[in-house]
């Protein structure tokens, strides 16, 4: 059987919290398993299978939604392959569904690059890499996207994991997201403006259960530190972090993922995706975040996530 997802790079590291495991897709470049100790850190899917709700992908040159797929340069309106049809956006970049070749690998790491080509509605030429390295504390996440053409490219970057802590059941997890401002949309997820989300629903810095949330929502303001976290009740805490050019995160919280543990056939049940973006939806359009990238130059973004508690078995 060939995976629909092609080959997949497994990395695997000895930690002082135990051994570091992680599968890598070669289609999206995808994470599509993290685990430490043996313990689940994001909501993992079988290699048999097409990543559930773009689990883990890497959304390249744009995260998220662009309204009608439409968006105009120096008068030209350019338009994009409409991805979300049932909403009528292009959706999740150019990238999704594109097999990346290998550049380099070690047990611990992989770097995959795959190419943006000049095409309807981007007319414009990317080499991109995405390196994924364990660490001793963690997962880092390096992508590079250097414009081989010869006018200035827009870009963004973005990502899609799945955050989870083992077996604890996801809504009785607390997430705490590091974000001021709330991206207020449209029925088709498209942004109308931008409100500080103090005194409302949308305020996630001091932690809310992942079970009262019913999200699908872009989040902007984030905080210096750049960290969303996810806390067990027994304290086990994991982190996604973004350095200081994913000023944007995507809060997704279905309540019909197949969730999967362990052999077992998958369950359908909450799962939360928290997706650091360096934009939100619609970029091209507002310039919200946008990144343009000069002609032989290269723009360097990084995120990753990180652990606390999870002590190895030896200590434990």
């Amino acid at each position: 059987m060939h995976a629909p997802t092609g080959i997949q790079y497994e990395l695997t590291l000895q930690t002082p919290s135990g051994p570091a495991r992680v599968v890598v897709t070669e289609v999206a470049a995808g994470l599509r398993a993290y685990s430490m100790n043996g313990i689940d850190l994001i909501e993992t899917f079988h290699e048999s299978v097409q990543p559930p709700m773009a689990a883990g992908i890497v959304l390249v040159p744009w995260p998220n939604r662009i309204r009608d797929g439409q968006w105009t340069q120096n008068g030209v309106t350019r338009q994009l392959a409409l991805t979300e049809p049932a909403k009528n956006n292009a959706s999740h970049g150019l990238l999704r569904f594109t097999p990346y070749r290998e550049v380099s690998r070690t047990s611990d790491a992989v770097t995959l690059a795959a190419t943006v080509f000049p095409q309807s509605g981007y007319p414009f030429h990317l080499e991109t890499e995405v390196t994924y390295a364990l660490t001793a504390t963690g997962l880092d996440v390096t992508h590079r996207l250097r414009n081989v053409g010869g006018e200035p490219a827009p870009v963004a970057v973005g990502a899609h994991p799945f955050l989870k802590i083992g077996d604890v059941p996801t809504g009785d997890l607390m997430v705490r997201v590091d974000a001021s401002t709330h991206i207020d949309v449209d029925d088709r997820l498209n942004p109308t403006g931008e409100t500080p989300v103090t005194d409302t629903r949308f305020d996630l810095r001091d932690g809310v259960s992942v079970d009262d949330l019913n999200l699908d929502d872009g989040f902007g303001g984030v905080g210096d530190a750049g960290e969303h976290s996810l806390t067990a009740p027994d304290g086990r805490r994991v982190t996604l972090w973004g350095d200081e050019n994913m000023r944007y995160v995507q809060v997704f919280t279905p309540r019909f993922f197949p969730v999967t543990q362990g052999s077992a056939k998958p369950v359908r049940s909450i799962a939360i995706a928290i997706e650091p973006m360096t934009a939100p939806a619609n970029a091209f359009n507002s310039g919200a975040g946008l990144h343009w990238v000069e002609p032989g130059e290269q723009w360097v973004v990084r995120w990753g996530i990180r652990h606390a508690g999870f002590a190895s078995q030896s200590q434990s």
